[in-house]
């Protein structure tokens, strides 16, 4: 009896233990992924004349589904989309949402970990100036500091439904954390 006690007592802190580090990893997965994509999209960035807008063609008629086919062609490991991703659905668990400026000079990228629904962002904006709010699809006269004005974003969204590129959340939205240089703390 007393074995079964101290293995029960020993069970009931290892296994939270065991559990908030799964999802720490699986978060930091989802950031490392970005980083990759990210690095990626910068070299696409500058053969391309500092433009994020490649060229379209019949089976990629958005610049947002050309950067994520070319994205896909140099992490081939990852799935790279121009739709919202989850977690739970059929997409693999490192599927990726892509999403271009529509004057070019942004990138937007997003994961959703698995396990712990954390929507992970990186927005980077290379034009000197902020974009307008529209050029991320954001509502006319949403704030334009955060992840709309120059320099490369990071976000998180806890326990998001879905996450896509394509609506980032505005920066005073207060549903996400948004900072420079590196990914906000978990």
């Amino acid at each position: 009896m007393v074995v079964l006690l101290i293995l029960a007592i020993l069970l009931a802190i290892a296994i939270p233990t065991f559990l908030g580090v799964t999802k720490s990893a699986n978060d930091r997965a989802a950031q490392s992924n970005l980083d990759s994509a990210l690095v990626n999209a910068k070299s696409i960035f500058q053969t391309n004349n500092q433009s994020y807008l490649l060229t379209t063609n019949a089976t990629y008629p958005t610049p947002s589904g050309v950067m994520a086919n070319s994205l896909y062609g140099v992490v081939p490991n990852l799935t790279f989309t121009t739709a919202a991703v989850s977690s739970g659905n059929a997409q693999s668990a490192s599927a990726v949402s892509v999403a271009v400026s529509t004057d070019g000079t942004g990138l937007a990228l997003a994961e959703q970990a698995k396990g712990t629904g954390n929507c992970w962002f990186i927005v980077d904006n290379s034009s000197g100036t902020a974009a307008s709010p529209e050029t991320w699809g954001l509502a006319t006269g949403s704030t334009t500091s955060g992840p709309i004005t120059t320099g490369t974003w990071y976000g998180e969204a806890k326990a998001a439904t879905t996450c896509s590129a394509a609506a980032i959340p505005a920066y005073s939205s207060g549903s996400v954390v948004w900072s420079q240089g590196a990914f906000p703390n978990l």
